[in-house]
């Protein structure tokens, strides 16, 4: 009976102290579940509500740290600068703001040029980086991308710069050539000589001023709001128009040809400027006695079928270091040649932004003495391409001045412009 006694009570014991370790293996597991571990101090919950939600809409990078510098949080644009690897924050300047910023709680703020990544040429990012305190624990550093506000700024200042000194120059020979027209008010054979400079000074002047205007407007409009199917036939005839004087007084022959009844999409006073340009050009840098070509053609492309207009020369020829160059404004391969035609360097310029705002482009061969080929790529209108699938145009392989010809080869069937 002792014994029985003995063996429950053992039993009672054993099964009270398996019961106890149960309930503290549980209440260890659970407890051990909420505590933060190294994983969890990384994910969205440990920052504050609706932060999460207002760094995904922000447009600057945005990264979190904690108080142990790593990243909780980061933007993909983060990511994309070079910021964040491996999951800390790679910037030294930018972590060390990071841990004052956490040590007393002030703001900073700081521009930075960090090194672009994947980039052999040395070029370099321009950044500006914000940290502020978030929370009692969490750092925010936002990071501002200011490279392209910095590069069209640089652009501004240049520009301003060129119109200055472009604008300075007829401005001061028209000052010049007054006084001596007032010196030489008893000598009228004088007199007519200075008032004749005074006129090619005032066009000069006039001309550089219209076109700023134009490229201005092409910069700043949107030439497809009032866009329409312009023929093609039209605009080559008014460029050829434009620069008939010029032509007829160096004995130049000017020659169409292509494929006739194109249509392009886009605003036709601007196209026509454009091609009035390069073919203006054309006629000013070739000797006397030689031919300017024009010849259009379609040719297919991904996204729809295109217009090809090339403009062709038997002029100077444009050096390769120079062709990297001649779109940009005020840019003249021959200054001194410039001066005597009248340019301004800023033709292929409007060439160059009128061609890409109409979902073109355009681009040059040239060979220094033998003479130069502008071709500009324009969609083609709707209407002309459904026209072209009743009535298909005959193959192109035998068209001349589009793809890198000599300029010496004739055009098809070229309709002779006196």
């Amino acid at each position: 009976m002792d014994v029985n006694a003995a063996v429950a009570a053992a039993a009672a014991i054993a099964g009270v102290l398996t019961g106890v370790i149960a309930m503290l293996a549980f209440r260890w597991s659970e407890r051990d579940q909420k505590r933060p571990t190294r994983t969890s101090l990384h994910t969205d919950p440990v920052l504050p509500p609706g932060v999460d939600t207002v760094l995904s809409v922000l447009r600057s990078s945005a990264v979190v740290l904690d108080e142990a510098d790593a990243v909780v949080k980061a933007s993909s644009a983060a990511y994309a600068l070079g910021l964040v690897r491996g999951g800390k924050l790679s910037i030294e300047p930018m972590l060390q703001m990071a841990r004052d910023t956490r040590r007393d709680g002030e703001i900073r703020q700081v521009e930075l040029d960090l090194p672009r990544r994947g980039s052999g040429r040395g070029e370099a990012l321009a950044v500006s980086a914000r940290v502020a305190p978030l929370g009692s624990r969490l750092v925010l550093l936002l990071v501002e991308d200011l490279t392209e506000a910095r590069r069209i700024e640089a652009v501004r200042r240049d520009f301003v710069a060129n119109v200055s000194h472009e604008l300075k120059t007829p401005v001061g020979a028209l000052s010049l050539l007054s006084e001596a027209v007032m010196d030489a008010s008893d000598d009228p054979e004088a007199v007519e000589r200075f008032a004749g400079r005074m006129q090619i000074e005032a066009t000069r002047l006039t001309n550089l001023v219209q076109e700023l205007i134009d490229l201005s407007r092409v910069q700043n409009d949107d030439p497809l709001e009032d866009a329409e199917s312009v023929q093609v036939d039209e605009l080559v005839a008014e460029a050829v128009d434009r620069c008939r004087h010029q032509a007829g007084t160096k004995q130049i022959t000017m020659a169409a040809g292509g494929t006739a009844d194109l249509h392009v999409w886009g605003n036709r006073g601007q196209l026509a400027a454009a091609l009035g340009n390069l073919v203006e050009n054309a006629v000013n840098y070739s000797p006397a006695r030689t031919r300017v070509g024009i010849a259009a053609r379609r040719v297919s492309a991904p996204g729809g079928d295109m217009i090809e207009l090339a403009v062709t020369d038997q002029g100077i020829g444009i050096s390769d270091k120079d062709k990297e160059r001649i779109f940009e404004r005020f840019y003249r391969v021959d200054p001194a040649r410039s001066r005597a035609t009248g340019g301004t360097g800023l033709g292929l310029a409007i060439v160059k932004h009128v061609v890409a705002s109409h979902g073109g482009e355009v681009t040059v061969w040239s060979a220094e003495g033998q003479g130069s080929t502008f071709t500009l790529r324009l969609p083609e209108a709707a209407a002309a391409r459904d026209r072209a699938l009743q009535h298909p145009d005959p193959g192109l392989d035998d068209e001349v001045g589009l793809t890198e010809p000599s300029p010496y080869e004739p055009l098809p069937s070229p309709e002779v412009l006196p």
